[in-house]
């Protein structure tokens, strides 16, 4: 094995652990190499051109004198050794190019499932969100310019939330009364379910023409 190829084994990046700089590391040394034997191959040019198979004999087999004939095979022995060296980095890189390749492969792959799971659970939890919620009281009827009209409440609103008053502690209207009457002159939130579709309201109780402080007919739902 020559020197080359010895520091190759010692630098070549171990089997699943390749990086880009990795990469860049062998294509440099191939490069270097590259470099290398291009040197080598002036020098043999520099030598009448004999290149790598031209005899160092002449035609009475006496080694030629018009030549370097140390230079010429020390250049041959170069190229050969480093066209070795060549061959085995090229593979390394083909391999490490080969294993980013398929590494890259498995993050997508990966990165696709987990933006699928995320994205069929953003889609139940809005599913889940978008189902109304339960309404305790249904709008009978509302006063024109009363409060209630002002505030945009219709009839056969279904109401979710009256204040403080929801589903879950609501008992009776004495709760929306209750209320109301600790609430004069000052703004209510009123959520209420119109024809599928959720409404936020403003609702200040206040006194007018007609009765009440609302001005609407407000009838507890069956539950």
């Amino acid at each position: 094995m020559s020197e080359g190829e010895n520091r190759q084994s010692e630098g070549s990046p171990q089997a699943g652990v390749v990086t880009v700089s990795d990469v860049q590391e062998l294509i440099r040394r191939k490069e270097e190499i590259e470099a290398q034997i291009k040197a080598n191959y002036e020098v043999l040019e520099s030598q009448k051109g004999v290149g790598m198979n031209e005899p160092l004999v002449d035609r009475e087999d006496y080694p030629r004198s018009d030549v370097d004939l140390y230079q010429v095979r020390t250049a041959r022995h170069n190229i050969a050794c480093l066209q070795n060296d060549h061959k085995a980095i090229m593979k390394q890189v083909e391999e490490a190019l080969h294993q980013l390749h398929a590494r890259d492969k498995e993050k997508q792959a990966r990165d696709m499932a987990e933006a699928h799971k995320e994205a069929m659970s953003r889609s139940l939890g809005q599913s889940e969100g978008l189902s109304p919620p339960q309404a305790f009281a249904k709008v009978n009827s509302v006063s024109p310019g009363s409060p209630a009209s002002t505030a945009g409440l219709q009839v056969d609103d279904e109401i979710v939330e009256f204040g403080s008053v929801n589903t879950q502690n609501f008992q009776s209207l004495h709760n929306v009364g209750s209320v109301v009457q600790h609430s004069e002159g000052k703004p209510l939130n009123v959520t209420v379910i119109r024809r599928g579709e959720k409404h936020q309201l403003r609702l200040v109780p206040t006194r007018w023409a007609g009765k009440g402080l609302l001005g609407c007919n407000i009838i507890p739902l069956q539950r």
